[in-house]
């Protein structure tokens, strides 16, 4: 596909009416490829009746027109589930999308939850790399929810003591394998259990204290008989989560350690493997961060924002027979 092409100009007539996008393009560009065509629209140079349109299969109508621009920019591309849910002079919160980092963890680490706020301040026409980030907490990496950071040093101290206190209003969904019943947990969680990973520990004097509230909301229960079970039987439990501390991987260890290991999980399954159980198939980790509250540095004024789950997360609840109305925290 030639770069120094032309920009040009097409209007559509009647033999076009109800085709794709592409194909009308094709029929007006001699020589190009089916996927050089799409290309040209998947990259942002094609515009319908002045409208930048991207998917290549979008119908047609006689009448309409088509630019093509070969050197018009790509377009900015934003994850699925990310955006700014509240901003001031002092912090910021974002919904952050699974397998996305909170921070980086290597030095030349890029496409963090940083990098997503910086990117979308550009595309504002803000002065991105001037304002200073600070973390006051985090959110693992295949979590997705509500995370906040501090832009200022005055509301970095304030909300460092908050979480660092554990004063801040956190609940999360969580969907667990299994009937999952109302429970508080209580252990201490240190960095290696015996086995290489995380975990709790009964020796006195040793990890860190993790409390974790468990409140099932819906269960959901097997849709037809098979090798794995009778029909009926519940597989997988939606629950609301509230931590008084911290720690990291705490609700995927609580949870995991009581047989009910959330769905999607791939690091604390031992447990369920050993007993000759298979996981329920999940394209991530069913944990969303969807409350959180505290009161803002500066002012004192209470925030409490909430987020609702992103479409990967709806299409496991989906699948497993619920709906977006079972997920009110």
């Amino acid at each position: 596909m030639a770069e120094n092409r032309p920009a040009q100009t097409f209007e559509l007539d009647a033999t076009d009416a109800g085709v794709t996008l592409a194909a009308a393009l094709r029929r007006r560009l001699a020589g190009e490829s089916w996927s050089d065509v799409r290309a040209l629209c998947t990259t942002g140079k094609v515009s319908l009746d002045g409208e930048r349109t991207l998917d290549p299969a979008a119908r047609v109508s006689a009448g309409q027109r088509i630019e093509l621009r070969p050197n018009a920019p790509k377009p900015h591309t934003v994850p699925a589930g990310f955006r700014i849910a509240f901003e001031d002079a002092h912090l910021v919160v974002i919904e952050k999308p699974s397998g996305i980092t909170s921070v980086p963890y290597e030095r030349k680490e890029t496409g963090t939850a940083l990098d997503l706020i910086r990117a979308s301040w550009k595309r504002a026409g803000k002065r991105a790399t001037v304002t200073p980030l600070y973390t006051v907490h985090r959110i693992d990496k295949d979590t997705s929810g509500l995370l906040a950071f501090a832009k200022t040093k005055l509301a970095e101290r304030a909300l460092h003591e908050v979480f660092q206190r554990h004063t801040a209003a956190r609940a999360y969904l969580a969907v667990a394998e299994g009937d999952v019943t109302a429970a508080r947990i209580e252990s201490q969680i240190v960095p290696d259990r015996g086995d290489g990973i995380r975990g709790s520990t009964r020796q006195p004097n040793q990890g860190q204290l993790a409390i974790t509230y468990v409140e099932p909301l819906r269960h959901y229960a097997r849709k037809s008989t098979g090798p794995a079970g009778r029909a009926g039987s519940i597989v997988a439990t939606l629950c609301r989560v509230r931590l008084e501390t911290g720690r990291t991987h705490q609700i995927r260890i609580h949870l995991s350690e009581r047989g009910h290991p959330l769905v999607g999980e791939t690091v604390y399954i031992r447990d369920l493997l050993r007993d000759g159980r298979q996981p329920l198939p999940a394209p991530r980790l069913m944990l969303h961060a969807a409350l959180l509250g505290f009161p803002h540095p500066v002012t004192g004024v209470p925030i409490r924002l909430e987020a609702a789950p992103p479409e990967d997360f709806m299409k496991v609840i989906e699948s497993l027979g619920g709906a977006r109305d079972d997920c009110r925290i």
